[in-house]
């Protein structure tokens, strides 16, 4: 928002030149965020809170330069001369919805002559980026940019009936805007209507058929109140953003309407000519009275840190407009906020206020006081486990959004439609969805990535999907994602070349599993996952359980995100895996003798999984095997066919004595045996 140097000192004396009252602005919370020349003007540009809608406004930022320097702010100069002919004798107003619209006043101005602004209002309003349109229309940006209360001006000949209905639109009802779009309205929206059509949008943007022209002689001030939920509501569903509409949704000041009312018919009189009709049309609901708030500088102290008396916290809050009465054998004081100061309605608002008036510059650095000691939330060590391990492995936390795209979210999920969760009012409409999967926030920051050169990523990412469930509210589920891409290592340049495959996933998940001290996780191959390569893809269990899968992205998805590259991906149910059974932890002391090792070379089936072999040679418990190794696999014309060679070493020790060779050999019979009837192994 800007505010012009010049025109704010009409409204408070300013002796601090225009950089130095920016910095004490945005002492006090309003960021300035530049200060420029603008030929005979300095403009000031504010980025303010949401929840100042009073200062949006030279009348606003004049209050807070009265409290920050003492002088008295005063209203623009308004001299407002009327006939003696009554508004209500030529149009008359009905408010049909008054939760949304608890006040409208109108006004009547006849006989205007429309035409150029002077230079002195074209001048004002360029210098705060507006347009020049008319004089009429001009008057009321004026009045926007001035008090900060947005009006609308109508030519009244033109109002059917020449009355105002506040109503709610009607179905299927129409409306062309001063922008030449037609608008499809829907009951939802509060419109102002004459007596047979909508002829503007509430707090928002006027309609074409009602426009000031240059042949516009009697005009029809509106100057109201409306529902902050309800202007915001229509706003973003007609995708419109105005002046007047950013004001309305966060709030004006319900008082302020016959003001500024009043300043805008006396200027359109002077610089348009016409006679102001009498006693303005005034229907109002009245809103509920503003309560007083406690203000207690013990209080003020627990949260600042600092000391401030009754005196001087009443003398802080009277200069921001506030009722202050001050009860000094209670040591207390009731404050009551003005009609332009919504945003206040606790004690910690006070406090807020008199601490930023007062100087956050007197703020002393202190250490927080407390007491006892913190511990983790449920299932948060595993969480760091899991981040320590995936760092070790070189991958990089990614943090995606829970709102996705709808199309992506079902190419990468399996999810069933009905607990799908569609946003009824999406801040964007490319992502309307809660996600059922993190694979979609993966693969969109992994192809950012590759977009930009970098084609060796590791990502993981831990966060809560959404499905609709039996009960009211979205069954939350806390999954982990990882995606992997590019050189194995690309540090190693003899090995640059050879890429991640299925088993750098699967390593990093049998990783985290033995990390959290879980069972041995089984794979067992999947053909079932649409969005996996087949023959690449696998799920993973525990104890029996599914808890996720991992594979490589079928070709089919990876052309939509145009990698060109192998991409290998895996998602585990964390819920699920952190509340899976743990292993039991037992230490031993360092070994005293030493090991003995016998490879073992083996013929076994094409179709057997070395998981298969090592399971079976585990599962005979037998004490003195403290190892199992996989080092050669060999695959040949000379061997039989769908048969090929692994080579194991088993290593062999025991706690309080040498092995002989009798007991090992014994051992490896048993392996022999054992692998001979589970895999049908043949020693070569």
């Amino acid at each position: 928002m800007k505010i012009n140097y010049q025109w704010l000192k009409e409204f408070v004396d300013i002796e601090l030149s225009p950089r130095l009252l920016a910095s004490n602005l945005t002492m006090i919370g309003h960021a300035v965020d530049s200060v420029e020349e603008v030929g005979e003007h300095s403009i000031l540009e504010f980025d303010l809170t949401s929840n100042r809608p009073d200062c949006l406004s030279h009348l606003g930022i004049a209050r807070e330069v009265s409290a920050l320097t003492g002088k008295p702010w005063k209203l623009p100069f308004t001299q407002l001369k009327e006939s003696q002919t009554r508004t209500e004798q030529v149009t008359a107003v009905e408010i049909r919805e008054t939760a949304l619209c608890p006040r409208y006043t109108a006004r009547v101005i006849r006989g205007v002559k429309v035409s150029p602004s002077p230079s002195w209002l074209v001048s004002r309003l360029e210098s705060l980026g507006l347009r020049s349109i008319n004089n009429v229309a001009d008057i009321t940006n004026l009045v926007l940019v001035e008090l900060g209360h947005p009006l609308h001006a109508f030519y009244l000949d033109q109002l059917r009936g020449q009355r105002i209905v506040v109503r709610r639109a009607w179905d299927d009802e129409t409306l062309t805007t001063l922008d030449g779009i037609k608008r499809d309205l829907s009951p939802e929206m509060l419109v102002i209507a004459d007596a047979e059509r909508a002829v503007a949008l509430a707090g928002i943007m006027g309609g074409a058929e009602t426009e000031i022209t240059h042949s516009t002689r009697n005009v029809l001030l509106e100057s109201a109140y409306f529902n902050p939920a309800s202007v915001r509501q229509t706003a973003r569903a007609l995708r419109m953003s105005t002046e007047a509409s950013y004001r309305f949704e966060r709030g004006t000041d319900y008082e302020a309407a016959v003001i500024a009312s009043d300043r805008a018919a006396s200027l359109i009189a002077e610089l348009a000519g016409g006679e102001v009709l009498s006693e303005i049309i005034d229907v109002r609901v009245p809103l509920e009275e503003r309560k007083a708030i406690t203000f207690r500088p013990n209080r003020y102290h627990q949260l600042i840190g600092l000391e401030v008396s009754l005196e001087a916290a009443a003398k802080v809050l009277r200069s921001l407009g506030l009722a202050a009465a001050e009860d000094a054998p209670a040591h207390i004081l009731s404050a009551v906020p003005p009609s332009w100061r919504g945003d206040l309605a606790i004690e910690e608002d006070l406090v807020e206020e008199v601490a930023r008036i007062s100087g956050y510059d007197s703020l002393r650095p202190t250490l927080p006081g407390g007491a006892g000691a913190g511990s983790y939330l449920r299932g948060e060590s595993g969480r760091r486990e899991v981040r320590r391990t995936l760092a070790g492995m070189g991958y990089h936390e990614a943090i995606g959004f829970s709102f996705v795209n709808s199309d992506e979210d079902r190419l990468l999920s399996s999810t069933p439609e009905e607990a799908r969760l569609m946003l009824q009012n999406p801040i964007d409409e490319t992502q309307s969805q809660m996600r059922t999967t993190l694979l979609v926030g993966l693969l969109d920051a992994l192809s950012r990535n590759i977009n930009r050169g970098t084609r060796n990523v590791r990502l993981y990412e831990m966060g809560k999907c959404f499905e609709a469930g039996a009960e009211e509210r979205p069954r939350e589920i806390e999954r982990l994602g990882l995606v992997i891409t590019g050189a194995r290592n690309e540090t190693d340049w003899e090995a640059a070349a050879t890429g991640v495959d299925f088993f750098d996933v699967k390593g990093a998940i049998e990783a985290i599993i033995e990390n959290l001290g879980k069972n041995r996780a089984e794979f067992s191959p999947s053909e079932t996952i649409g969005y996996l390569h087949p023959g690449r893809a696998a799920v993973v269990s525990l104890g029996g359980n599914e808890v996720g899968f991992l594979g490589q992205l079928h070709p089919r998805i990876a052309s939509v995100y145009k990698f060109k590259q192998e991409v290998y991906l895996a998602e585990l149910d964390f819920g699920a895996l952190s509340g899976s059974e743990a292993v039991e932890i037992r230490y031993r002391p360092l070994p005293k003798f030493p090991a003995v090792v016998r490879d073992l070379s083996l013929l076994i089936s094409n179709k057997v999984a070395y998981a298969d072999v090592e399971g079976t040679i585990y599962g005979l418990a037998i004490p003195e095997l403290v190892g199992v190794r996989l080092f050669d696999i060999y695959s040949g014309e000379e061997l039989p066919g769908g048969k090929r060679s692994i080579a194991l070493s088993l290593r062999f020790r025991a706690d309080d004595r040498t092995l002989t060779d009798a007991e090992i050999n014994a051992a490896q019979s048993l392996i022999v045996t054992a692998l001979a009837e589970a895999v049908a192994a043949e020693v070569r």
